[in-house]
């Protein structure tokens, strides 16, 4: 580390700072219920009383993960082959509504030199079937979103483990049961927030952490990415699950793929909070648009109305004052940004632009001047994140959006088989994805600011490690 750069408060508390914090977590006193500001709708009060909460509380150990898989699909499909490869884990079932994607996902387990699979599908209770019959310590969610909430609390009251894909449940009444659930149980549950183990924001959240940019005091992430052909295809998105959602919701889809990792950056709810939502939509015509340039008369799209925004813009305040701002823009014609900026009181970081191999430009004091930017490169070598130079390599060969995908497995089979506290809890997963249902709240109230709901139920103020974790080797 340069000898100007501020010590941020990570390299003050040293790792005797960081042992303490472990434990404060069973042991912090209740704190006092913040107001609500003036202008700002009260969010609905917090429906869980006298529950332990699960705060820092590790994973039970297990020498051996075994995994069972919802979902078959397009995301799915392309996952199984990542869970298998992790050193430790091995996946028991698979299971999908349509059997021959069960089938068909065994024989590829199988063809890899895998046991095969036992496999459950063909009705809309086979998931639950194969949580009755197979004894699972991981079971990972990649259904169409309507089907998260169900299936989630279905694994969790099984014993399980559970990573859903985005979002966790599309409700807040949903995200609330799922934290009282996982409370209940005792097992966890998480987002399978795969951007959060992208090089460049594993890097920028360490940057932050080291005090490079200073105070921090603003961000923003988003999903800006051209899904209109896809959305069309019948066979791409089966029954065309995911278009139907523009035809009934106006809302910020996947907020969380852009806002999780400015939060591990901000450490939100770990040692800040959302406080507040607002969100605006513009008017919904790309979909319409492409409809009527490239459909035929006889297509299904035909039938659809669409009512959600081409892009939706989701604005956060934080209890220290900070600002995030996360973008939704799946049905315009764009490349693919998934913005990741991140500004303070020294410098900045901007991510998605031609700079340099990694694609980011920085701008710190004292090191920069003359308002040029400089390519990210020589910060990331010094701050990379230590799964990317130790795992790195393995997980570009996997493959799945870059290496992320396999990051992400390998990390969560890492964390359960030493018994490890995960990288993003509950408690992260439910505060990125009330931001769904909440944008179209405010977007109904003509862009009103709710109060955001503190899924900690006061416990954001204690700090502790997040993702920005020490190294670990696989058992």
């Amino acid at each position: 580390m340069s000898p100007h750069r501020t010590p941020s408060r990570r390299t003050l508390l040293g790792a005797a700072g960081l042992a303490s914090l472990t434990g404060a977590a069973t042991a912090a006193p209740a704190l006092a219920a913040p107001t609500t500001p003036a202008g700002v709708v009260p969010a609905k009060k917090p429906p869980l009383k006298g529950r332990a909460t699960m705060l820092g509380v590790p994973y039970a150990q297990r020498d051996t993960l075994r995994i069972g898989m919802i979902g078959l699909g397009n995301r799915g499909g392309g996952m199984w082959s990542g869970w298998a490869a992790v050193p430790g884990a091995r996946i028991d079932a698979v299971c999908d509504i349509r059997a021959d994607r069960a089938a068909r996902t065994a024989d590829g387990i199988e063809a890899e030199g895998h046991d095969r699979p036992r496999e459950f599908g063909g009705a809309e209770e086979s998931f639950q079937e194969m949580l009755d019959e197979v004894e699972l310590d991981l079971v990972y969610i990649a259904t169409p979103w309507e089907f998260h909430y169900t299936q989630g609390k279905a694994a969790l009251e099984a014993g399980a483990n559970v990573a859903v894909e985005l979002p966790i449940a599309t409700e807040l009444d949903e995200i609330w049961d799922l934290v009282a659930t996982v409370e209940r149980m005792k097992n966890h549950l998480f987002l399978a927030e795969n951007t959060c183990y992208g090089r460049n924001e594993l890097a920028m959240a360490r940057v932050a952490h080291a005090g490079v940019f200073g105070d921090l005091t603003s961000g923003a992430g988003g999903y800006c990415h051209d899904l209109r052909p896809l959305l069309f295809d019948e066979d791409y998105y089966t029954d065309h699950w995911r278009r139907t959602w523009h035809t009934r919701h106006n809302r910020s889809f996947y907020a969380m793929h852009g806002l999780g990792p400015i939060a591990n950056a901000m450490d939100i709810n770990r040692g800040d909070r959302i406080t507040s939502i607002r969100a605006s939509a513009s008017a919904a015509r790309g979909l319409a648009d492409y409809r009527e340039r490239f459909m035929p008369p006889d297509h299904p799209s035909w039938a659809d109305t669409y009512v959600a925004g081409d892009l939706i813009t989701c604005m956060h305040e934080t209890e220290k004052g900070r600002s995030i701002r996360t973008e939704l823009n799946t049905t315009s014609p764009r490349p693919y940004s998934r913005i990741n900026s991140l500004q303070g009181t020294r410098g900045l970081l901007e991510d998605y632009v031609p700079m340099g191999e990694s694609g980011a430009r920085i701008y710190v004091e004292p090191d920069h001047g003359d308002d040029v930017w400089r390519d990210f490169d020589e910060f990331r070598a010094e701050f990379d994140h230590w799964l990317w130079t130790e795992v790195g390599d393995d997980a570009e060969s996997h493959g799945g959006h870059g290496g992320i995908d396999y990051l992400l497995q390998w990390r969560t089979v890492q964390a359960i088989r030493l018994g490890l506290v995960p990288d993003i809890d509950v408690y992260d997963s439910a505060t990125w994805c009330a931001a769904v249902p909440m944008s179209e709240m405010s977007i109904e109230q003509g862009g009103a600011t709710l109060e955001y709901p503190d899924f900690t139920r006061g416990r954001w103020s204690e700090l502790r490690q997040g993702i920005d974790s020490t190294p670990k080797e696989m058992p």
